[in-house]
């Protein structure tokens, strides 16, 4: 655990949107809220359709889902985020949030995937984010509650999003 959480949690956080807003998660206090880094070039890029199916499952009750582009895994996201953004509505009819590319891992990752890394150490108790499509499931009160394998399907996690809403 993250020696010195910020008090806020998440909602600390801020993200440029695929189309050039702002992600404010401030404006996601008292929802759970899923994180995903993704990438539309890699085995797991169907996945988006799983992440889809909890948006619309979900959202009326409470659930945030936001996709994070990223390129530092095998270059699997290439694409400007038009580009992007058009790929994953064409292929996956994704309507959740979908943020600007970041690097998640490093000295340039993004602000919030430090936060949650800390939060939510992996296997061992590693940080490192291992490959595309790793998710952090944040409660209602945007405390970083769990990190999942890029290998969990975005349905495996339906009990524990229940449990939080």
């Amino acid at each position: 655990m993250n020696p010195d959480p910020p008090a806020e949690g998440v909602s600390g956080f801020e993200a440029r949107s695929l189309s050039g807003g702002l992600i404010r998660f401030e404006d996601f206090r008292g929802r759970v809220i899923l994180i995903v880094n993704t990438a539309s070039h890699c085995g797991f890029t169907p996945q988006y359709a799983g992440l889809q199916a909890l948006h619309e499952a979900y959202a009326d009750r409470g659930l945030v889902v936001v996709g994070f582009p990223c390129n530092q895994f095998g270059a699997q996201e290439p694409a400007g985020a038009g580009e992007i953004e058009r790929f994953c509505q064409r292929n996956f009819g994704v309507g959740f949030l979908m943020a600007d590319k970041v690097d998640v891992n490093g000295d340039e990752a993004h602000p919030l995937f430090k936060y949650l890394k800390a939060a939510c150490p992996g296997v061992l108790g590693s940080q490192a984010i291992k490959w595309n499509f790793t998710k952090f499931l944040v409660d209602r009160e945007g405390r970083p509650v769990r990190r999942y394998a890029p290998t969990t399907s975005p349905a495996a996690l339906g009990e524990d999003i229940e449990s939080l809403l």
